[in-house]
């Protein structure tokens, strides 16, 4: 259990500085208790104090690292249970699994081909894991070496034999794969390949309980780059340890959960198996090993995880400037809208359907909505008269004209008067805006 504010406040400098951030040594004190603050942000704490705040001090999951170089994954060190209550911040590793029994070569290959582009995001796979089905260490020891030459990429090395996890680590020991796994039979020999090549260790246990005791017995021997797997394999017995991991680590400080978890897919049937992955990636696997490796898999679960680690209070949103799509003239028509990107996209895809070259202003609203702004006055005459001077669009147009989005056709009059353009009332719904053009640029 961690101290509580008050525990901690004793052992602050009690100044008000401010200089943590916090406006008082005891506010600093209850976010330092809730794990919401880092005893780093005091510059004045003592050494002795360091000691004593050491576990208060310590994030409730751990932060261990994957990989090496530009592909190294973090995981962990969240400190939420929900995240309207804050934000989660290192995303889930979604690692496709290949197996050594099968064509190692071709699978490798197109795993470093999944890359997506979607509403101006590109999505990648993270981590590969390589699985040693076959029970030979010379066949395992191929596998790994021949994914190491397809991918830079993360690895997951998985077998809970430790002379075939020896000869893996052989090919790859370099690059810090994650080692999977230590269990209560073998875990000794796990933890001394673990240490001696600095690569982060799975906890596989039979169970929470299970997993607790051996997580406890492993840190004992000085060896705490771990992550967690309660060995559920079962979607609702995974969904609740991976709940239970991250409730009590969060909430109740319990060590021995105070680590990131991973998670295995076990469904057969594709799309069944992407629920599955959906269902751990929301609740609360820091790794997700799956075996689907076809885009339309993987997409939905790459753009969901990609929505769950964006900050709730601070809207997704695009630059703010003027976008050209196709290759516009002095003549092509100008819409207006939003900075929002997905009112934005929705906006740019619909233009491009028209297959009629024009140009968008994007307008700094803070990355929200049409008629979210328009009530916030965000998206009113003046700041569209302003975002038309910022970017430079009466240099690149003859005419005047500005199409409005149609559900704020009451701004027409102002707008006209205010940056001198002439205001084209456009559909009310993105959806209109191809036969809107054809009918009026064509």
């Amino acid at each position: 259990m961690g101290l509580t504010g008050l525990e901690i406040y004793k052992h602050l400098p009690k100044t008000n500085c401010k200089d943590c951030g916090s406006p008082t040594c005891l506010a600093f004190a209850m976010a330092l208790a809730s794990g919401k603050a880092s005893l780093d942000a005091c510059p004045h704490v003592t050494e002795e104090a360091k000691g004593a705040l050491d576990s208060a001090s310590a994030p409730p999951i751990k932060l261990v690292k994957v990989g090496t170089g530009d592909h190294v994954v973090e995981l962990g060190e969240e400190t939420e249970i929900f995240r309207h209550d804050k934000r989660f911040f290192h995303p889930t590793g979604v690692a496709v699994l290949i197996s050594d029994s099968e064509d190692v070569a071709a699978k490798a290959e197109a795993f470093e081909a999944l890359e997506f582009h979607r509403v101006g995001m590109h999505y990648v796979t993270d981590m590969v894991a390589v699985k040693c089905d076959s029970g030979d260490a010379g066949k395992f020891k191929a596998a790994v070496e021949t994914v190491a030459g397809k991918t830079k990429k993360a690895m997951v090395l998985i077998t809970e034999d430790p002379a075939i996890m020896e000869a893996g680590l052989g090919v790859v020991a370099d690059r810090k794969p994650l080692i999977h796994a230590a269990t209560a039979a073998n875990f000794e020999k796990m933890v001394a390949l673990a240490k001696a090549n600095s690569c982060p260790l799975v906890v596989k246990g039979e169970g929470l309980d299970a997993t607790a005791e051996l997580v406890e017995k492993i840190v004992a021997l000085d060896y705490k780059e771990l992550v967690l797997d309660s060995g559920a394999r079962e979607t609702s017995k995974v969904l609740a340890d991976l709940t239970q991991f991250r409730r009590l680590a969060v909430r109740k400080k319990f060590r021995p959960f105070g680590y990131p978890a991973i998670a295995f897919t076990a469904k057969e049937d594709p799309r069944e198996e992407v629920v599955q992955a959906g269902t751990y990636l929301s609740k609360y696997a820091d790794v997700l090993v799956l075996k689907a490796s076809g885009k339309q898999q993987l997409l939905p679960l790459l753009s969901w995880r990609q929505n769950l680690y964006t900050d709730p209070q601070k809207p997704i949103a695009v630059e703010a400037k003027l976008y050209d799509i196709g290759a516009p003239t002095e003549e092509s028509p100008v819409y207006v809208t939003t900075n929002f990107s997905l009112t934005y996209f929705i906006v740019e895809g619909e233009v491009e359907s028209s297959r009629i070259p024009s140009r968008i202003l994007s307008v700094d609203t803070g990355g929200i909505s049409v008629l979210t702004a328009y009530a916030d006055n965000k998206f009113s005459a003046e700041t569209i008269t302003a975002a038309i001077k910022k970017s430079g669009i009466e240099d690149k147009v003859k005419h005047r004209k500005l199409v409005l989005p149609g559900h704020v056709a009451v701004l027409k009059g102002a707008l006209e008067e205010e940056s001198g353009w002439e205001v084209v009332v456009g559909p009310r719904e993105a959806s209109g805006i191809t036969k809107f053009s054809k009918e009026n640029f064509a």
